[in-house]
């Protein structure tokens, strides 16, 4: 192999002549015998914090596999997460307002994609790992329930209720690259991808500094936007929201996600921490209890958040009685549907993973009479 190097003057783009000769452009790719283009991983990763997660320094796979050629492995990871199943649903499931008519508002898979910008600034700013930050930020909700938080709520007691544990959508979401995508066999994913998932909420923090980023970038780009959807909502006016934070961030939600950004940076710049300042961290604090006192409890009512639970207790106990109805695909690997603990669990996964309105759709097809053609 032979390694090329920029040539000078700066911006200089390499001529096809170049590249066909040295086999490498920029410092980060080589060309291998007989031709194939690689990524140099040390190289392209040289540049990063030393508080940085670096693909050499990963924990690796559960299932070792030979590494792509074009692609550090939390970049593979990613690609996994996008090709998924379970990430495409996102697009029909409740972030706050269950099956909302208008366009604007937001589901499970647009706040998705405004935490991965929000933490892929945090992360490229901060010198951390980019493709990790990434691949954490568009896995972190695939273990949502339909119907947001009221759904989670309800399957955690009923799975305690049972008996089996509980529900949080943390653990789910790990449940779903680990075991439950690509038919049983799960994703396969780096364990510090895996890690990131599983803690980007609940009590335990994430090792890496990049999965600490994302945990603090769903918080900036829910508290933010949930206001903002429950503003077009007619929920709330702007002189509702608390005083303090408004005066401290600014009155609207771009206004607020950069001076959160900002502070983030700055107060964990070139540091082993990610964290807020003292001050605008309370900030973002009294956002969030506002919006748990005030919007999500009328925007539940406003669904019928009894019918919610009514829905979903259904639909666990028609399944618990019928496990031959529930899909093959939710007991990979038995020849026969599971019983005990492992059918509550794979009925719980069933339900977990449907849409807000395959949900409705199931429902409305076990318990709501058909009309009578006579054609």
């Amino acid at each position: 192999m032979r390694w090329w190097r920029p040539a000078r003057g700066a911006g200089r783009a390499a001529t096809p002549s170049q590249v066909g000769k040295t086999g490498e452009v920029g410092g980060i790719m080589k060309r291998e015998w007989p031709g194939r283009v690689r990524l140099a991983v040390d190289l392209y990763e040289a540049g990063l914090s030393r508080w940085a997660q670096r693909s050499s320094a990963s924990r690796g796979r559960e299932l070792p596999e030979q590494e792509c050629g074009l692609r550090t492995p939390y970049q593979r990871d990613r690609d996994r997460i996008v090709h998924s199943k379970a990430f495409r649903r996102l697009k029909h499931k409740t972030q706050v307002f269950i099956s909302p008519e208008g366009d604007h508002y937001r589901t499970r898979l647009t706040h998705t994609l405004e935490v991965s910008g929000i933490a892929r600034t945090v992360a490229r700013a901060l010198r951390l790992n980019e493709d990790l930050v990434e691949a954490i930020a568009l896995g972190h909700d695939l273990g949502h329930t339909p119907f947001g938080h009221a759904g989670e709520s309800v399957l955690d007691e009923e799975l305690r209720r049972l008996g089996v544990g509980g529900f949080q959508h943390n653990e789910q979401s790990a449940r779903v690259v680990e075991l439950l995508e690509n038919d049983g066999r799960g994703l396969n994913l780096t364990w510090e991808v895996r890690d990131g998932i599983r803690h980007h909420s609940g009590e335990l923090s994430p090792a890496t500094l990049e999965g600490r980023v994302v945990h603090l970038a769903d918080r900036i780009a829910y508290v933010n936007h949930d206001i903002d959807d429950a503003l077009r909502a007619g929920l709330i006016s702007p002189s509702d929201l608390p005083a303090g934070p408004v005066a401290l961030l600014g009155e609207s939600g771009s206004e607020r996600i950069d001076a959160l950004v900002h502070d983030l940076v700055d107060n964990s710049f070139d540091k082993n921490e990610v964290a807020l300042t003292a001050g605008v961290s309370e900030a973002l604090e009294e956002l969030r209890g506002f919006l748990f006192s005030t919007v999500y409890p009328q925007a539940l009512e406003q669904a019928g958040g009894e019918r919610i639970r009514q829905l979903i207790t259904q639909l666990m106990e028609y399944f618990l009685e019928h496990p031959e109805a529930l899909p093959r695909a939710w007991w990979p690997g038995e020849d026969s549907p599971p019983t005990g603990a492992a059918l509550v669990r794979s009925v719980a996964d069933y339900i977990a993973g449907m849409t807000d309105r395959y949900a409705q759709r199931v429902y409305l097809d076990l318990f709501v009479p058909k009309c009578w053609a006579n054609l």
